[in-house]
C-alpha cells in the first residue's frame, strides 16, 4: 500500500475507442476476501435493472443460511446452493465431487437456455482446480453462451484458460484477514 499522492486525471479517453458488447464474462479470483461479495454486488445491480439473474454455488450447500441468499431470493434471484460445504468437513469426498459435477451440468443447462441475463458460477474454480470438472469444457460453454448471457466466475486458483476467455479479471489480494488472527467468520460480514 502506498501513501503517495497522485494527480487526478484531467482528460477523458476518446469516445471512439469504446464499443458496446451484448454480454461479458467476469472473473473474480485471488487469495483475498471479496470474490463472491463482488459478484453478488453485480447480482444486485442486475436485479435492479430487472434482469433475470441466477446464482449456482459449487461449494455451499442448501444448509447454509447466508445473508446474500436471503436478500437475493427476496429480489427474485434464482439461487441454487448445489455444493456439499467445505471439503475438510466432508464425510464423503466422492459425494462432494458428485455434487459439484451435478452443479456443473445444471449450470450448463442454465447457460445454454439463455433465460438469465446474468449467471454467477460461485466458487467454480475449485471444481476445476481439483479436477472435478474439465476446464476446457467450462471455457467452451462460457465462450459459446447465448449472446446476452453475462457470466461471472469466482474462486481462488482460477485457471489461465478462463482468464483468456474473460473480458474482465480481478484478483483480490489478501493484505490482512481476521481469520489469520483466529477470528471466525462473522454473520453479516462474511455470510
Amino acid at each position: 500500500m502506498s501513501d503517495s499522492v497522485n494527480e487526478p486525471p484531467l482528460e477523458r479517453a476518446e469516445s471512439d475507442q469504446f464499443r458496446t458488447a451484448p454480454s461479458l464474462v467476469v472473473v473474480n479470483t485471488g487469495d483475498g476476501k471479496g470474490k463472491s461479495t463482488a459478484a453478488f454486488g453485480m447480482v444486485l445491480r442486475a436485479a435492479a435493472q430487472d434482469w433475470t439473474v441466477g446464482v449456482v454455488q459449487f461449494l455451499k450447500s442448501g444448509d447454509w443460511r447466508t445473508g446474500e441468499e436471503k436478500i437475493c431470493r427476496q429480489l427474485g434471484v434464482d439461487w441454487f446452493a448445489a455444493g456439499d460445504g467445505f471439503t475438510w468437513d466432508s464425510d464423503d469426498i466422492d459425494e462432494s465431487r458428485s455434487k459439484a459435477e451435478a452443479a456443473w451440468r445444471f449450470a450448463v443447462e442454465l447457460i445454454e437456455r439463455g433465460d438469465h441475463r446474468l449467471l454467477v458460477l460461485d466458487e467454480i474454480s475449485y471444481a476445476m482446480s481439483w479436477g472435478w470438472i474439465e476446464t476446457d469444457e467450462v471455457v467452451a460453454v462460457v465462450k459459446n453462451r447465448p449472446e446476452r448471457t453475462n457470466v461471472v466466475l469466482t474462486g481462488r486458483d482460477m485457471p489461465q484458460a478462463i482468464f483468456d476467455v474473460a473480458d474482465t479479471v480481478t484478483e483480490m489480494r489478501k493484505i490482512k484477514h481476521a481469520f489469520d488472527s483466529g477470528i471466525v467468520a462473522k454473520k453479516g460480514i462474511d455470510f
